[in-house]
């Protein structure tokens, strides 16, 4: 199974408890990091996750992942809270942050650059519209690495 197949099998058995305890079910990653691999759930809910918010999810979803067994490899479960600087993945992350800052990582340059940062104008499943500096830039959404929310606290 893909990793990929397997954060939609544990997405679909999560939310719904997560949902039930209260919170947002942000993000579900598996991923492999030297030799270990990470099963990554990220919670929200509108006045932010606490410690005890991650044990209290934890609590909860460990006996029905296990009941589930999608994932053959042993791994570290991580329950978390995505931040102030949010990881954007889902069309619904991007959809929340139209007429925000947000900054893209590409996997080439783009006028010598590698990083831009600008206001979402919109996007759709092949292109992202950001505002620099007075400027509209398309860019392929095949060419963006990594995308987030940007936090200016000054």
């Amino acid at each position: 199974m893909s990793n990929q197949n397997i954060e939609s099998k544990v997405e679909d058995l999560l939310k719904p408890i997560i949902q039930n305890l209260g919170y947002i079910l942000y993000d579900v990653q598996y991923i492999k990091e030297g030799k270990d691999f990470y099963l990554r759930i990220t919670i929200d809910k509108p006045e932010g996750i606490s410690i005890e918010d991650c044990e209290t999810v934890n609590g909860a979803i460990n006996e029905p992942l296990d009941e589930i067994d999608c994932i053959k490899e042993s791994y570290f479960l991580e329950v978390s809270s995505p931040g102030l600087e949010r990881v954007l993945r889902k069309e619904w992350h991007f959809e929340k942050q139209i007429g925000n800052k947000i900054q893209i990582k590409l996997f080439k340059s783009i006028e010598k650059k590698k990083e831009l940062e600008g206001i979402l104008k919109s996007f759709n499943d092949e292109y992202l519209e950001l505002e620099i500096e007075d400027k509209i830039m398309e860019i392929e959404r095949k060419d963006v690495a990594m995308a987030k929310t940007v936090c200016d606290v000054f």
